[in-house]
């Protein structure tokens, strides 16, 4: 019968990312870590090296269809040994005996988990170097371009795109350091037997799990149990996790500023494109919607990785299932987040003159804190000058009157400014401090440590 899918990893959010977690990659993982297991076994003089080298030539998924695997598993129940039977009748002479030889599943299971998870995290690396691309791109172009800041919702000071997409960036930055850190922890196998002793490996044991992870290029454990502790595994779902609610953050703002109340910046609206199905003239920021719906999922899964490593004695298979889910999952919604988003940057519309409109929207009251600090300089305590301008602030929003005109009508503003030094005081975009400086000093580093 043919496979019809269930789940949209498959389908409406898979990458090329989801070649890393198919059951292929997964069983070619396996046999490659079986092959290197026997190649160290032949070298310390444990098994012929004829059969070794017959174990390592057969140890494909060429030679070991995922379909006689499953065949196998259907009747015994236990996909890894499926893989080991499988392995071994495909080898010819004595070789198939020597298949597995003082491992146990997790030897197995856990090493190519190591292969895995690096291999992805890596793609994930490379995905967010674009992405870092996109944003330096912007902070470059969009370093100038002044707008309202807000806090707590409302209208803040001016600040400029350039900063808001520069601060995006350094926390893709420190993303990209994670990866890093990440990669080195997990890069860590065992070959150690069940429980962890090494007493079906003999006295050679330490010697061959060193011999293996060599091989392989990973670290050997020092010390486990059965399997390879959950910690470094719940740390990359959480490094997956901190990275989609950086990506939503970013998406949550794209929508924000697409509101039509403040129109400022949109995501890419293609030409034929539909944005409600009974209201014609909706252009809906759906993509970056979609980001932050993902990263509900994405973020759902840290709490079955934390539980994960709450393993009963030396061992149980509770973590088994849920990985099954979880490293697929949260990968490929990562990456199609991330391309997503890194699409949407490349081709934002930005309106220039509702980013205008909206910093002058509070008619000058936005810069009640330049007036309030020139006071000081001027003589005036801090503490009266802020009185003196949260009170003008109000009158002028009761009165619908622009900052200026309640300001000159102030004694104390009238001694000390002129109508013009006002107006230059209350121009927005010459209250921007030292915004253009840091966003070169940040374009600057982020160029040279990524050699963008």
């Amino acid at each position: 019968m043919r496979h019809k899918f269930i789940h949209p990893i498959e389908t409406r959010y898979r990458t090329e990312i989801a070649e890393i977690f198919t059951e292929e990659k997964k069983l070619e993982n396996w046999l490659k870590v079986e092959a290197v297991l026997a190649k160290v076994h032949a070298k310390l003089g444990i098994i012929p090296t004829e059969d070794a080298e017959e174990i390592f030539k057969q140890a494909n998924i060429k030679e070991v269809k995922i379909e006689r695997v499953k065949e196998i598993d259907r009747e015994i129940h236990h996909d890894l040994m499926a893989m080991v039977k499988g392995l071994a009748e495909q080898c010819k002479g004595d070789a198939g005996k020597y298949v597995h030889l003082g491992a146990t599943s997790y030897d197995i299971e856990d090493t190519a988990i190591a292969l895995q998870l690096r291999e992805a995290l890596i793609y994930i690396q490379n995905s967010l170097n674009k992405l870092l691309q996109e944003l330096v791109r912007l902070m470059e172009d969009k370093k100038d371009l002044v707008c309202i800041g807000r806090t707590h919702g409302q209208h803040a000071i001016p600040t400029t795109y350039g900063m808001r997409f520069g601060v995006w960036a350094y926390e893709i930055d420190r993303h990209l350091d994670r990866i890093s850190e990440t990669i080195k922890r997990i890069s860590y196998g065992k070959m150690s037997g069940a429980v962890g002793t090494m007493a079906s490996f003999g006295e050679k044991g330490i010697e061959i799990q060193k011999l293996v992870m060599k091989e392989l290029n990973l670290n050997p454990v020092l010390i486990a149990n059965q399997v390879v502790q959950r910690d470094r595994h719940a740390e990359v779902i959480l490094l997956t996790a901190l990275i989609a609610q950086t990506l939503a953050k970013i998406a949550r703002e794209n929508r924000i500023l697409q509101r039509n109340e403040i129109a400022e910046m949109f995501e890419p609206f293609k030409e034929k494109q539909v944005g409600s199905s009974t209201m014609p003239h909706k252009r809906n920021p759906h993509k970056s919607e979609r980001i932050c719906s993902l990263a509900r999922i994405v973020k759902s899964n840290v709490i079955p990785a934390l539980d994960n490593i709450i393993l009963e004695d030396e061992r149980d298979l509770t973590n088994s299932a849920s990985e099954r889910v979880i490293f697929a999952e949260n990968f490929i919604f990562l990456d199609f987040m991330i391309n997503q988003l890194t699409q949407n940057l490349k081709n934002l519309e930005f309106n220039e003159k509702n980013i205008e409109k909206n910093l002058n929207l509070t008619k000058g009251a936005c810069l009640a804190e330049k007036i309030m600090v020139e006071l000081v300089n001027r003589g005036i305590g801090r503490q009266e000058g802020h009185e003196l301008l949260r009170k003008a602030a109000i009158q002028a929003r009761e009165n619908d009157k622009y900052l200026k005109e309640t300001l000159i009508e102030i004694e104390i503003i009238k001694n000390e400014f002129s109508k013009e030094e006002l107006d230059e005081l209350l121009d927005p975009h010459k209250y921007i401090g030292k915004a253009a400086e840091q966003i070169e000093n940040l374009i600057r580093y982020l160029k040279n440590k990524h050699n963008l």
